[in-house]
């Protein structure tokens, strides 16, 4: 039996804990998993600052331009670093997941979490749109990959919000079994 090569293109649609802020392209985690699944066309759609609305703006013409068999959503961080209303994120992260649907592609959506000083009501809220999505459908939800390192100091940059370089393996590795998984089903 072989094993599998994971040959497929996936579209990475983040910010700025997708695009690598702050290090070099070669060291962000999507450039990492790269060299994990070499047979994968990886197509890094993340820009830092974005938000779920500048993500579904961007998003149809990253369809039609790289044809993803998988995407994975990772955004949310920046609507929650503003304040906005958590109807308002699932509003769009569930047009983004249809979007991608329609076009055929296979969806994992990334858990987002806000810091605690945003209030245990507004933190609940938010997390739980991507519970609700997770379920209405019924696509895998990875929980937030930044969970653990972000109580590490050591593994963040200066601003306490972004990951170090020595981070980025982490993440790598957090999220390369729920791709594979996604790749094969």
């Amino acid at each position: 039996m072989c094993a599998p090569t994971y040959a497929a293109t996936i579209l990475v649609l983040g910010d700025s804990l997708s695009a690598g802020y702050g290090m070099a392209k070669n060291q962000g985690w999507v450039q990492l998993l790269s060299d994990e699944l070499p047979n994968a066309h990886i197509i890094n759609g993340s820009v830092s600052g974005e938000t779920t609305a500048g993500g579904l703006r961007r998003l149809p013409s990253l369809l039609g331009s790289s044809q993803p068999d998988l995407i994975i959503i990772a955004l949310g961080g920046n609507d929650g670093l503003r304040g906005f209303p958590p109807d308002k994120l699932k509003s769009n992260l569930t047009k983004i997941i249809n979007l991608s649907q329609q076009h055929g592609a296979k969806v994992l959506l990334t858990e987002i979490m806000v810091p605690p000083n945003y209030g245990p009501r507004y933190a609940s809220s938010f997390t739980q749109a991507y519970h609700q999505l997770a379920e209405e459908y019924a696509i895998k939800l990875i929980p937030f990959f930044m969970q653990d390192i972000a109580i590490d100091k050591t593994l963040m940059q200066r601003d306490g919000i972004h990951p170090n370089e020595q981070a980025q393996p982490m993440i790598t590795q957090w999220m390369l079994p729920w791709i594979t998984q996604a790749l094969v089903e």
